[in-house]
């Protein structure tokens, strides 16, 4: 029940998503389409309330709890973005809006918006990691909740790669056209 829950949730999502944005740019409502846009938050409550009582009617927590808890931190912390972003391209598309902005591609720019996206990530582990211990918590039996615990290292473990990935474009940052054309033009200089 809990997956089909977190299926229906995600499809909610998208559904939420272009309803929201059609009503926005195509019917030309633009409040009535944010406000079907706040309504998505409603998705990830529903789904906690149904975990909880699905705990709470003695079910053994396993990996369908845990997947749950990653999802709601997942949507919490990326959702607003995501939103974000396709409502920029879809202004830009059908609107007439400015082009949206794209990532940077080069340097310590790019290392900056990979680092606020791992920041995200941090936030949407740490979510998932705290309402897998408040499950944990709620069980009240450590025999019964070996999986949410695995799945509170899954997410730190996310995080975790997510964050060397991240580090990767400070420790060795892409260098643009103009910078990588000039390291190569520079005359090499032979002593003699």
């Amino acid at each position: 029940m809990i997956v089909t829950l977190i299926v229906i949730c995600e499809v909610g999502f998208w559904v939420l998503l272009a309803g929201g944005l059609a009503l926005r740019y195509a019917a030309r409502l633009p409040r009535l389409g944010a406000g079907v846009l706040l309504v998505e938050p409603l998705l990830e409550v529903v789904l906690l309330v149904v975990t909880a009582i699905d705990l709470k009617n003695g079910a053994e927590p396993d990996w369908k709890h845990g997947l749950a808890a990653l999802y709601i931190g997942y949507t919490i912390a990326f959702g607003h973005y995501t939103i974000k972003w396709i409502d920029g391209h879809v202004a830009h598309r059908f609107a007439d809006g400015p082009p949206p902005l794209k990532p940077p591609r080069y340097g310590t720019a790019r290392a900056k918006h990979e680092g606020k996206l791992w920041l995200r990530t941090v936030l949407g582990a740490g979510i998932a990691i705290g309402l897998l211990q408040l499950a944990i918590w709620y069980v009240g039996d450590a025999s019964r909740t070996g999986s949410l615990s695995s799945w509170q290292f899954t997410a730190l473990r996310t995080a975790g790669i997510h964050g060397v990935i991240a580090l990767t474009y400070t420790i060795w940052p892409k260098k643009g056209p103009k910078a990588a054309k000039e390291t190569e033009r520079e005359p090499v200089r032979v002593e003699r």
